[in-house]
């Protein structure tokens, strides 16, 4: 898939989030990149062998305060070589690049990876 194209998926993806979540969402820069680089693995001590979907890097919005502020912006990217290594469809890496945005979003405002992989379960 072209990178436009996926971004395009990625930006479908960020525009349906709920309204009341998409209110609170500030100071955030979504990107698309072709894949992990070997720093996200060390960060989130995942096995280089290990498929990296996305990552999230910033001051999660739980623990923002009054003194947050005149700093860059949060960065979810979200990578695409490996969404596409394991959907077979169009429609697999468009459902696919939802679920990874909602997880990362779910990071943005705080949750911890065991907190959401049990509303994940739930769903």
């Amino acid at each position: 898939m072209k990178k436009e194209d996926f971004e395009k998926l990625v930006e479908e993806a960020l525009s349906g989030l709920p309204r009341k979540f998409k209110k609170l969402i500030e100071n955030l820069v979504v990107m698309v990149e072709e894949e992990a680089p070997l720093e996200a693995y060390r960060q989130t001590g995942s096995s280089p062998l290990s498929r990296i979907l996305g990552t999230y890097h910033g001051v999660p919005f739980k623990h923002r305060g009054p003194y947050y502020g005149n700093i860059p912006p949060d960065v979810i990217t979200i990578y695409q070589k490996p969404i596409e290594e394991i959907c077979s469809t169009e429609e697999e890496i468009r459902e696919e690049v939802r679920k990874v945005l909602i997880h990362e979003v779910g990071h943005y405002f705080g949750f911890s990876d065991n907190e959401l992989r049990e509303i994940e379960e739930e769903n």
